[in-house]
């Protein structure tokens, strides 16, 4: 397994908001860990709600005595949304805090992913997948038929998002379970990353370059061409390194 991860500013905004984290070795029952996490809710309060929620969700992680994934993930993220709600209730200038958040774990050749809010996760070989499904009003109404998927990106309500950690008492996570196979490789990133690039030039850009160090730099420095209006986060892991590639 190689693993390579940055996030960055961009070129609109004065605070990284963003908040990544990757393992490849162990944490907890988990024999590797990748995060990304967006957050929102002001100035301070949205830097606060991605890292305070990463940390404590990797923490949760690695103390947990489950072994399932979907059940280690379910655990900490309960748990972390209960105490970073509990936070903003009584810290001036958390009210309204939150955080998107997307996880993965590689089990053998199986993947296993948490998501809440509208970071994404995608799995890139001939073909570009979103694994992921969006949380947000936008892509709802995408859904149901009222917005084309073509105007979701500039739409002016894109930022809306319906579900987040923190948001809510009771937090509701998609998990999804992925077969792998040799010359996938999984991309984790914020909507900085997403609304800049269409999904097909991220796989064009990740299909011309071998080194995943390189199609990390070159991801987050075409999203700052094309304007950098958002903090950009993007992790890509390549499960099966020693293998030849498909794209």
């Amino acid at each position: 397994m190689k693993t390579f991860s940055m996030t960055d500013v961009g070129r609109r905004r004065e605070m990284n908001q963003d908040y990544i984290y990757t393992s490849e070795v162990p944490v907890g029952n988990l024999p590797n860990l990748f995060i990304v996490a967006d957050g929102m809710g002001g100035h301070n309060a949205g830097d606060f709600a991605s890292r305070y929620t990463v940390e404590h969700v990797v923490k949760a992680i690695s103390a947990s005595a489950l072994s399932q994934p979907v059940a280690v993930f379910a655990a900490a993220l309960e748990q972390v949304n209960r105490n970073l709600m509990q936070l903003a209730g009584i810290t001036p200038g958390l009210r309204g805090t939150g955080t998107t958040f997307v996880a993965a774990t590689v089990v053998q050749d199986r993947l296993y992913v948490a998501n809440i809010g509208d970071s994404r996760l995608y799995i890139v070989n001939q073909a570009i997948t979103q694994i992921t499904k969006d949380h947000s009003l936008v892509q709802e109404m995408v859904r149901m038929g009222e917005v084309k998927q073509e105007e979701a990106r500039t739409h002016p309500d894109k930022n809306i998002i319906t579900r987040a950690v923190g948001a809510t008492e009771e937090i509701m996570v998609d998990y999804f379970e992925v077969a792998l196979s040799p010359g996938d490789r999984i991309l984790l990133c914020s909507d900085g990353l997403t609304n800049m690039i269409e999904d097909s030039q991220i796989r064009t850009i990740m299909c011309s370059q071998r080194d995943i160090a390189e199609c990390v730099e070159r991801l987050v420095e075409t999203a700052n061409t094309y304007g950098g209006k958002d903090n950009i986060s993007v992790i890509i892991v390549d499960p099966f390194s020693d293998e030849v590639k498909r794209c």
